[in-house]
């Protein structure tokens, strides 16, 4: 009887010892699953708010070409490419590259809800490889985009680039900026400046799609990769968004995008004589077009004598304080302004500096 008691007594004490290790154990375990989480956490809830917000705004853009059959007398439509674009605003209007839908006769633009519209194109300017494309506004789907600014970024900024590369719907990537103020080449061979560099994975199939800062505010529009194979290579580049912003609402207003202009004619054969002449940096002034803001402030024309002699005109230096040295830095400083803004251009005329404030049109 006795020999049952003690035994009954020590199974009591192993289970119940057991019973004590398995809860230390489970306690233990738990803590450092709590405290991995806890490390984690708050980056994976940024991500996938991030993901969230911006996911019903992103589209999936669908190129087809058509084809005439000489055998049947009728056309049909191929598979031409695709790529990524954004909702605007809610009238319908989307965002994307130029160069995806430059060969295209017909455009597909597929929502988030996986409900495709057939698109038409309102606008394109292929100097800054921006389109602008419309489908009917369909309530309660179509989401615009948060915007934010371009202008004081910084490098090591955290970005994150959503699209659809290679044909996978809606993906994200994440990264940083890793430089700013590059420049590449559009497809009708015009640089596009001030554009940004990240190492967020931009792969084919991106083009179009938006890059977002750690808030979730677009700050461009995914353009273009450097690499040799054309995968990715973590050398992306992103048009900056107050650019974007200035060219799309020219688009929806006129259909087409019009760099700001001061009224004069300039030639980049006459910048390098100037150069060679006086070995000095500058735009010149080769014609002054009549019933234009030069014109009204009389800005001096570049002209040739009989015997051929060249009187180089006004020579612009600067604008608001801002080098100009090529005809490109000309370009690409009117392109932060718009019409009917003014500027202080400075000046160099018979050698003196001058300033001459002059509205832009």
């Amino acid at each position: 009887m006795k020999t049952f008691k003690y035994k009954t007594a020590f199974l009591i004490i192993v289970a119940s010892l057991f019973l004590a290790y398995a809860f230390l154990t489970n306690t233990k375990e738990s803590k450092v699953l709590a405290c991995t989480n806890s490390t984690l956490i708050e980056e994976e809830k940024q991500n996938i708010s991030i993901f969230d917000n911006v996911k019903d705004s992103v589209v999936f853009i669908s190129i087809h070409q058509q084809i005439i059959d000489p055998w049947r007398m009728s056309t049909f439509d191929i598979p031409k490419g695709a790529g990524s674009g954004f909702v605007w605003n809610k009238d319908g209007y989307i965002v994307t590259n130029y160069h995806v839908i430059m060969n295209a006769n017909k455009a597909v633009v597929t929502l988030k809800d996986g409900h495709s519209y057939k698109a038409s194109l309102v606008g394109s300017a292929p100097s800054y490889d921006i389109a602008v494309l419309k489908i009917e506004p369909v309530k309660n789907l179509l989401k615009p985009v948060d915007l934010g600014t371009s202008k004081n970024l910084k490098v090591g900024q955290t970005v994150y680039a959503v699209g659809n590369p290679f044909g996978l719907d809606w993906t994200m990537t994440k990264g940083i900026i890793s430089a700013l103020e590059r420049s590449m080449y559009a497809t009708n061979g015009v640089p596009i400046k001030h554009m940004i560099q990240t190492d967020a994975s931009i792969n084919p199939g991106n083009s179009g799609g938006p890059l977002l800062n750690s808030s979730g505010k677009v700050i461009g529009v995914n353009n273009m990769i450097f690499s040799p194979s054309g995968a990715n290579a973590g050398i992306g580049f992103s048009i900056p968004i107050d650019t974007v912003k200035r060219v799309v609402n020219s688009i929806i207003k006129k259909g087409i995008y019009i760099r700001p202009t001061i009224g004069i004619s300039v030639n980049n054969r006459i910048n390098e004589l100037y150069k060679e002449f006086s070995g000095k940096n500058g735009v010149v002034v080769v014609d002054v077009l009549p019933n234009t803001s030069a014109a009204k402030k009389k800005l001096r024309s570049t002209f040739s004598d009989n015997r051929g002699l060249i009187t180089f005109g006004d020579v612009i230096i600067s604008m608001n304080t801002k080098k100009v040295e090529t005809i490109e830095d000309l370009y690409s400083l009117l392109d932060e302004y718009k019409s009917g803004d003014t500027v202080t251009l400075e000046i160099l005329r018979e050698m003196k500096r001058e300033e001459i404030d002059i509205k832009l049109q």
